[in-house]
C-alpha cells in the first residue's frame, strides 16, 4: 500500500467517480481504476462498488477512508513543515446534534487557541451524521444522546463503526417553549397539556427512525407536530405558533436568548448525554480543551439544578 494508492481512494471517494477522480488528479482513468484493483486486492478488501451511475463506497470503504483521511492530514502536516517550509493550519472539528450547550463549549474552546494555527468546524447534524462524520474522521468528536429506548440501536452502530461512547451526564425530560406561552408560568407540564400545541423535532432525513430522533418520547402519539432542521427556525416557531421541543434542560441563554424557558417535564424519563470517539483514537490537545468546557457548562448547570431542588 502507498501513500498515492490512498490519495487516490481519497479523491475518488470525494467525486463519486473514477473519471472525475482521475481528471482531478491529472492521470488516466485506466491507471487510476487498477491502482484501486490492485490495493483492493493487497488488502483483501472491496472499498468501491462499481455501478452503471459510478462507485459507491462499501461499508468497509467508508472505514477504510477515516484512517485514509487522517494519514493524509499527518502526510500534509509534515509536507508543509518540512518539506515546503510553509506552516498547515491544525484541524479541529465536532458534530453535534442541536445542543446550545454543545456550540457555547466550542466557542470557549476556540477562543484559547490561536485561529491563525487552526482550521475549525462546528456541524449541528442528523444524529446519522453525527455517527459518519467520527468515523470517517471528518470530526473528531461527536455529541449525542442515549435513553432506555434507543441505547440498544445507537450502542450497537457505535460498536460496529468502532466508536466508544463517553458519559457526561444523566437528566430529565424537559419541555422548551417560549416565556410567552400559555404553560410557561408553570412548575411541571404533562403530556396532555401539551396536546393542543404542535410539538417540534428535528428532521432526521433518510434516517428518520425513531431511534435516531433528539427528542425523547419520539414514539408518543402527537397531536401536532413540525420537523425543523435548525434551532433558529426551532425558536421562531416556538413564538411564532406557540410550539414546543422536548429537551435536556440543558440550554444556553447566550446563544438562544432570554425570551426562552425550560420547565421540567411530568414524566419520569431519562437521557443520558456524552460525545463519541474513535476506538483507541489519541484525542488532541484541542480536543481535551473542549472536553473540559463541555464538563464544566454541564458542571454549572448540574449544580444549579441541585440548588434549585433545595
Amino acid at each position: 500500500m502507498t501513500l498515492q494508492q490512498i490519495r487516490y481512494v481519497v479523491a475518488v471517494a470525494d467525486t463519486n467517480s473514477m473519471n472525475e477522480a482521475a481528471k482531478r488528479l491529472y492521470i488516466s482513468q485506466p491507471t487510476l481504476s487498477g491502482a484501486i484493483k490492485d490495493l483492493e486486492a493487497e488488502l483483501n478488501l472491496t472499498i468501491f462498488t462499481r455501478t452503471n451511475k459510478g462507485v459507491i463506497l462499501t461499508p468497509e470503504g467508508e472505514e477504510f477512508l477515516g484512517y485514509a483521511r487522517q494519514v493524509l492530514n499527518q502526510m500534509e502536516l509534515l509536507e508543509g513543515k518540512y518539506i515546503e517550509g510553509k506552516k498547515i493550519k491544525k484541524k479541529f472539528g465536532v458534530s453535534t446534534q442541536h445542543y446550545s450547550f454543545a456550540v457555547k463549549a466550542f466557542v470557549d474552546t476556540v477562543k484559547e487557541f490561536d485561529m491563525n494555527e487552526y482550521e475549525f468546524a462546528i456541524r449541528e447534524t442528523r444524529t446519522a451524521d453525527v455517527i459518519a462524520d467520527v468515523k470517517n474522521g471528518k470530526s473528531e468528536i461527536g455529541i449525542l444522546y442515549t435513553n432506555e429506548f434507543n441505547e440498544k440501536v445507537i450502542n450497537k452502530l457505535l460498536k460496529e463503526n468502532q466508536l466508544e461512547f463517553h458519559h457526561l451526564v444523566s437528566c430529565k425530560g424537559y419541555v422548551y417553549l417560549w416565556k410567552g406561552h400559555p404553560l410557561a408560568s408553570k412548575d411541571k407540564i404533562t403530556m396532555e397539556e401539551l396536546l393542543d400545541y404542535p410539538c417540534l423535532s428535528f428532521e432526521q432525513g433518510d434516517n428518520n427512525s425513531f431511534y435516531f430522533a433528539e427528542e425523547i418520547l419520539s414514539t408518543y402519539d402527537y397531536k401536532k407536530t413540525i420537523k425543523a432542521c435548525d434551532r433558529a427556525t426551532m425558536l421562531n416557531l416556538m413564538i411564532g405558533i406557540n410550539a414546543y421541543t422536548l429537551c435536556s434542560g440543558i440550554i444556553c441563554e447566550e446563544l438562544n436568548g432570554s425570551d426562552y424557558c425550560a420547565i421540567p417535564l411530568d414524566i419520569d424519563v431519562n437521557m443520558n448525554i456524552g460525545y463519541i470517539t474513535r476506538n483507541h483514537g489519541i484525542v488532541s490537545d484541542i480536543g481535551k480543551k473542549y472536553i473540559e468546557e463541555l464538563q464544566k457548562y454541564i458542571g454549572n448547570y448540574v449544580i444549579k439544578q441541585q440548588a434549585e431542588n433545595l
